[in-house]
């Protein structure tokens, strides 16, 4: 249970920051419903897990060795997450939506699915972050409760998102997807923070 609600919180936290996924995402759900809005989402986290699962069933092959490199693991994923968190929470939300035909719900999950595997930094990012936490990997059914975990915090992260484009539409400013930023930007960064610390 304690890996699921970390990779629920990690899989939210990621999910949240406003690029042109996000951005996307608004928008249609804005022009073509909530639902929409969702599956454009979903695809995103979909390929999140996908690259998450190469992440984490790999750590789980190199058990042995990562455990001996502990600390130097730990040093480095603490700094990534430093760095993501700070970026995330100065970064200003993307002005322009990442570029994708919808043909339907379907069309709508594959394209942003597609969009996001596209971006193979992705995995490396995912990788620093499961060795910088050292989750404790240590069979496939503990790397699959992680997954799940990452990819049903992205989820609820979209579920989110559409609901409240959907309900609160006229005051979806800019300004908000800057504390969505911010939010997210400092629950990674606390993270990173808190790998740090253990160190010493």
């Amino acid at each position: 249970m304690t890996i699921l609600l970390q990779g629920l919180i990690l899989g939210f936290s990621i999910a949240a920051p406003v690029g042109p996924i996000g951005v996307l995402c608004i928008r249609r759900s804005l022009a073509e419903g909530r639902a929409t809005g969702f599956l454009s989402g979903l695809g995103a986290a979909t390929a999140d897990m996908l690259y998450g699962s190469i992440a984490a069933f790999g750590l789980t092959a190199l058990s042995s060795l990562l455990i001996e490199q502990r600390f130097w693991l730990g040093l480095l994923g603490g700094l990534f997450l430093t760095y993501l968190g700070i970026r995330t929470f100065l970064t200003k939300p993307a002005d322009h939506a990442a570029q994708a035909k919808s043909a339907g719900l379907l069309g709508a999950y594959l394209s942003t699915f597609l969009l996001t595997l596209s971006n193979p930094m992705t995995i490396l990012s995912f990788t620093a972050m499961f060795a910088g936490m050292q989750f404790n990997l240590d069979g496939p059914m503990a790397a699959a409760t992680l997954i799940a975990g990452v990819f049903l915090g992205s989820a609820a992260w979209w579920l989110t998102l559409s609901l409240l484009v959907g309900v609160f539409r006229e005051r979806f400013t800019p300004v908000w997807m800057q504390w969505v930023n911010r939010l997210s930007g400092g629950i990674i960064l606390g993270f990173g923070i808190i790998i740090l610390l253990s160190l010493f």
